[in-house]
């Protein structure tokens, strides 16, 4: 029987990652063959085919997995996700023209600022951050473009900034390659509000030199991106992927650079136990559990 992941749309940070996943798992042969397939609308779609038995696993952005359990808009019915390995924390940054005005985050307030497709959850992001830090749409002009349409926007002096994630990913590289550009630190304690408002937050680096015109490290929020499946999955078949992808966690990153820092998400499994790694109310699947217990992550 194959093995069947959902990732993202072509040539999607998601679908690279899951090329880079395939290659591992396929080592075993209790896991081959697996097929990677597309979902253009992503995490949402990823929910969906997994509810619909279309897929077996599926990346997922820790902000949507809460959102499928409950069946929140934009989910029609409420879906039995369970967690089963982090993939990366992907850096959320905020990027302006280097000869703007623009200095920190605080100074988007009353910019045109590129938030993604309305109904993305690059958008959803948006309006998570701007409210962790006591804003709302209101207090920006959003725009509402796809990441290279934003970026041609920017590049044109269309708008004043995008929000875009991660790195590294074709459209940042490319468009920091035509144009210099300035990635918006936050000011003095606000960076901590919105890790302390949002659980699928981590702070993250972005280190200097990593796309061209960041000259010095900068931190940033960065969403925690997973690898989920249904409840209804086998325990054995969640369990070899879990071992799988916990022994790769070294390899995985240097298949791929979107995988940086893998490993460091498991780190906290032996302090807070399963709920380090479960989100929005998704709980770990048994198999999961089984394979960091296993590992000697938890007790």
């Amino acid at each position: 029987m194959t093995l069947r992941i959902g990732t993202a749309e072509r040539d999607s940070t998601f679908l690279s990652q899951g090329q880079a996943l395939k290659a591992v798992l396929e080592r075993n042969p209790a896991l081959a063959p697996i097929e990677v397939s597309i979902s253009p609308t992503a995490s949402i779609e990823n929910a969906n085919r997994l509810a619909a038995d279309d897929i077996d696993f599926g990346f997922m952005a820790a902000n949507w997995i809460g959102r499928a359990r409950n069946g929140e808009a934009p989910f029609q019915q409420k879906i039995d996700l369970r967690m089963v390995a982090p993939m990366n924390a992907g850096p959320l940054f905020f990027i302006a023209r280097a000869d703007s005005g623009l200095r920190n985050v605080a100074d988007l307030r009353g910019q045109r600022l590129v938030v993604g497709p309305e109904k993305s959850g690059m958008a959803q992001h948006a309006r998570v951050i701007l409210s962790a830090l006591g804003w709302n749409f209101s207090d920006v002009v959003p725009v509402y473009l796809d990441f290279a349409a934003g970026a041609d926007a920017l590049a044109r002096g269309e708008v004043d900034a995008q929000l875009q994630c991660p790195i590294p990913n074709k459209v940042m590289t490319a468009l920091a390659d035509r144009i210099a550009v300035r990635v918006l630190p936050y000011a003095p304690g606000d960076l901590d509000k919105v890790l302390g408002a949002v659980s699928f937050y981590r702070r993250t680096i972005m280190r200097k030199d990593a796309i061209r015109g960041l000259d010095a490290d900068v931190a940033q929020a960065a969403v925690v991106n997973v690898l989920v499946t249904h409840a209804r999955a086998a325990d054995a078949m969640v369990r070899e992927v879990a071992s799988a992808i916990f022994s790769a966690r070294d390899e995985l990153p240097r298949r791929n650079a979107l995988f940086a820092g893998v490993g460091d998400l498991f780190t906290p499994l032996s302090a807070d136990g399963v709920r380090a790694l479960e989100f929005g109310g998704v709980v770990l699947h048994p198999g999961a559990v089984a394979a960091y217990r296993g590992a000697g992550l938890i007790a």
